[in-house]
């Protein structure tokens, strides 16, 4: 192994070699404690620490780094102490987490830090929004993420080169290569000679290195982020390296053929950056045997604060407190506003408008919505009077387009993600579920992020742009879940979701778009989420439902005069309003759900079994369900006619009203 110092000082060798020595001393004892099962996992990155440390040394410390299992170095380097590293992996209060996350799935802002999920690839998008939002404000600064050999396969890995290159943002992507994604070898996972050349065609810079050589990290890294800044251009490295360990230390290490451990032992990163030193005149054995004496009594004084902390204790207030940011909603009062009839899709354009004139951090991204408008023509004209940096087309990276949107909101933005029918939204599920709904609840970074749903059936569209989704959501603790029904409450909780710092899944019925008008205040106002609307008052029957449901009532109800019905918008889904629920069930004792999406899974079965154990004493009559047929939605008219709940509302409203 070759080392060239090229004009690096004395001061900064040692200072790489403080920081390189410390996470493998760090792993040593951590390995010493899992075989005294004094912890309970570990993931070892020995061999692999010229990466972390160089890479990290080589940047500013306010600039973002996306690290995964094997960087220890990124923490340690960021001057995170032993003592609050060693609180996070025992799983105490004062850890990062709060005792929710494991090993390295956190993040701290304080030390530009995000941390990582389990997934392989999302955390490559948030690099991109992290370099977005650098980009938009004209910083020389740039984030980096790291991915393994595997995490390469992975879709996220490719969204987030190819949206980084079109858009041209600064940051770099670094790929450890250690050999095996837990115990599969590369040649299993890839059949192109390296890696980096995947970066070629994407059109990216790219580059392999010999990532055991920590003066190599460094430099190559630093010269990268100079290019990222000057270019304003990404850039793909390969750190060649190998996994001297298990993928955690229970698998072992059978699978791997003897001889590579003694091929890679010879190219240990620490010792040989060591012998360099020491040849240099620039290490002593008594400078060697301080810093490892230093580094020593901080680990064995965090030991001690970590064992001597109390074990946690469950507080059910604050874990359910935790899952959103604190947020005071409020309703504005829109009696004295000046007000004009609009269309759903007008009112919710205009909405768009005037949260961009508000916000001037909110940017908008999707496929489609710049010049020319959107699918269905929701953001025509915001391009040209917000520019193209803030109204952005996106390539079709749903994955990588909503990582981005976090990346945004970690660097203070705002965003907004135009799903271009909801049923797309699949391709962008991890991201969702996995990274927007729980980055508060796990280290408390908020996700300000609204993701718009068009959707629905009633055009004609077949099954895979007319779903009814909403209920995968509501399943998600840390996601909010809007779905209004008129003109009105879509522009005005559409402007309360780009206020909520919480990630809003915001559902529009595409069906609604042009086919209802109503009366809209012209100017900015929000309604409450998590608050439903009496849309009539009545004593035989409730009806509560959302979305297209609200009008099959209200036409029902118009057309049967005889009966009396009481109709409840519940316009939020989640979080749900439950003293309205109540109120809605004491009215009449009879209870009708109905909603579009179809009946098995849907929030039809959550609303029963609520009313059920909190109203049972107000039911005069079983709870009954009106949904859409258990089947994909069909194309031809008249199949998806009978497809949906509106064709079953008559029946239904017989059935209840025969108790």
């Amino acid at each position: 192994m070759q080392f060239s110092r090229q004009g690096l000082s004395d001061d900064l060798l040692l200072s790489l070699y403080s920081e390189i020595i410390k996470p493998r001393m760090i792993e040593e004892k951590m390995l010493i404690l899992l075989r005294q099962g004094r912890v309970s996992k570990w993931f070892s990155g020995i061999g692999q620490e010229a990466i972390s440390i160089g890479a990290t040394m080589a940047m500013d410390s306010d600039e973002y780094i996306m690290p995964l299992h094997r960087n220890l170095g990124v923490f340690t380097a960021r001057k995170m102490s032993f003592a609050e590293l060693f609180l996070q992996w025992q799983g105490k209060k004062e850890g990062f987490s709060k005792g929710r996350e494991r090993s390295f799935h956190f993040g701290s802002n304080k030390h530009h830090i995000c941390g990582m999920i389990s997934h392989l690839g999302p955390q490559l998008a948030i690099a991109d929004g992290i370099a977005l939002a650098h980009k938009l404000r004209k910083e020389n600064k740039i984030s980096l993420a790291f991915s393994g050999d595997g995490g390469t396969s992975e879709g996220d890995f490719h969204e987030a080169l190819n949206t980084a290159a079109v858009w041209g943002l600064p940051v770099i992507f670094m790929i450890e290569n250690n050999g095996y994604g837990l115990s599969t070898p590369i040649n299993e996972q890839f059949v192109c000679k390296q890696l980096a050349d995947k970066g070629i065609g994407y059109g990216m810079k790219s580059i392999v290195i010999d990532g055991n050589n920590l003066l190599e990290v460094y430099k190559t890294v630093q010269e990268a982020r100079q290019y990222c800044i000057t270019e304003q251009k990404p850039i793909l490295i390969e750190a060649m390296t190998f996994r001297m360990r298990g993928h955690e230390e229970a698998s072992g290490t059978k699978y791997v053929p003897k001889e590579l451990f003694e091929e890679w032992g010879k190219k240990d990163p620490v010792k040989n950056y060591e012998d360099f030193l020491l040849n240099e005149k620039v290490l002593t054995p008594e400078k060697i045997e301080a810093i490892k004496q230093t580094i020593q009594q901080e680990i064995e004084a965090g030991l001690e604060i970590g064992f001597a902390a109390p074990a946690i204790v469950a507080n059910t207030e604050e874990e359910v407190a935790d899952v959103y940011k604190p947020f005071k909603a409020a309703n504005t009062d829109t009696s004295a506003m000046p007000k004009s009839e609009k269309k759903m899709i007008q009112a919710l354009s205009e909405g768009m408008r005037q949260a961009m004139e508000k916000h001037d951090n909110l940017i908008l991204m999707g496929q489609d919505i710049a010049e020319y408008g959107g699918a269905f023509k929701l953001t025509e004209g915001l391009v040209e009077d917000f520019g193209k940096g803030r109204v952005r087309n996106t390539p079709l990276c749903e994955s990588a387009i909503v990582g981005t949107a976090l990346g945004l909101s970690i660097k203070g933005f705002k965003s907004m993600m135009e799903m271009q029918f909801a049923d797309f939204v699949t391709v962008g599920f991890n991201q969702i579920i996995n990274n927007l709904a729980k980055i508060y609840y796990r280290w408390g970074q908020n996700a300000d992020v609204v993701v718009r749903m068009p959707t629905g059936g009633g055009v004609g569209a077949g099954p895979f742009h007319s779903q009814s989704n909403e209920a995968w959501f509501t399943h998600t603790p840390g996601l909010k879940v809007v779905y209004p029904s008129t003109p009105e409450d879509a522009k005005g909780l559409l402007l309360a979701s780009f206020e909520d710092p919480n990630p809003v899944m915001f559902f529009e019925h595409k069906a609604l778009y042009r086919s209802i008008s109503g009366m809209v205040p012209d100017e900015y106002y929000t309604i409450e989420i998590g608050k439903a609307k009496v849309v009539q008052e009545g004593e035989d029957m409730t009806i509560i439902t959302y979305g297209s449901g609200v009008h099959w009532a209200a036409d029902y109800a118009k057309q049967h005069p005889e009966l009396s019905i009481y109709i409840l918008d519940l316009r939020t889904l989640l979080p749900l309003d439950y003293d309205a629920i109540k109120e809605a069930v004491m009215a009449t004792g009879k209870v009708l759900l109905l909603h579009e999406d179809t009946l098995i899974g849907g929030i039809g079965g959550e609303l029963s079994a609520w009313i059920s154990e909190n109203c049972f004493q107000y039911l005069d009559a079983p709870i009954i369900r009106c949904a859409s047929l258990d089947t994909p939605v069909p194309f031809a008219i008249e199949l998806e006619q009978n497809f949906l709940a509106k064709k079953r509302l008559g029946e239904s409203v017989e059935k209840l009203m025969r108790f």
